[in-house]
């Protein structure tokens, strides 16, 4: 998985790599997925959801340059295998999916991992009131367009990965917080992603 599929996607930080590497992604997926694991492709999970593919989870972990006292902010827990990745490249990771057993069999799942610095929450992340700030953000469904909501929720230098458009036609992207507010946007490839949950509704996108 490593050389085929993540390296071959430039996927060159030997961080990103060793945790990749070390995070048992086989234990994350279903049962009736297990076969699936390393496979180049998304892995069906419950609610029609799905695990990023490996490429992708490489890009998103590389491109938000994770220290080791950054603080993040996780949009989408899923099966738990990012959260899992993104605490041991971080100080700590607040992960927030729509799902109950979502958050809870991700933190089932990772418990034996001992990871202690993940905060699991259980509400819609679109209807987060922006007061809380963090270094980085990781939004693992798409939205139709890029708008304030997360990016306000970013200190001084904080990244946002995120994938903006409707299918068929997505792109990755890396926004920056600047000082006094000011923000940068880098594309980084295309990617078609399902949306995240209420992301079509009008109030969610109004600047």
């Amino acid at each position: 998985m490593l050389g085929q599929q993540i390296r071959a996607w430039e996927v060159l930080d030997d961080r990103v790599l060793s945790v990749l590497g070390g995070t048992a992604r086989e234990n994350f997926v279903p049962e009736a997925h297990r076969n699936l694991a390393f496979a180049d492709l998304e892995v069906p999970l419950a609610h029609s959801e799905a695990m990023m593919a490996p490429k992708v989870e490489g890009r998103l972990l590389q491109a938000l340059q994770l220290d080791e006292t950054d603080q993040v902010l996780e949009i989408g827990t899923g099966s738990g295998y990012l959260t899992a990745c993104l605490a041991r490249l971080a100080a700590s990771v607040v992960t927030i999916d729509i799902y109950e057993d979502f958050t809870r069999g991700a933190q089932a799942t990772i418990a034996p991992l001992g990871l202690t610095n993940i905060e699991y929450r259980t509400e819609d992340a679109l209807g987060l009131p922006g007061n809380e700030q963090f270094d980085a953000i990781a939004v693992t469904g798409s939205v139709p367009e890029l708008d304030d909501h997360f990016v306000r929720m970013l200190r001084p230098g904080g990244r946002l990965f995120i994938i903006v458009g409707r299918d068929p036609v997505m792109q990755a992207c890396v926004v920056t917080m600047l000082e006094r507010g000011r923000t940068t946007q880098e594309s980084l490839f295309e990617s078609v992603l399902k949306p995240l949950v209420n992301a079509e509704r009008p109030e969610a996108f109004i600047l």
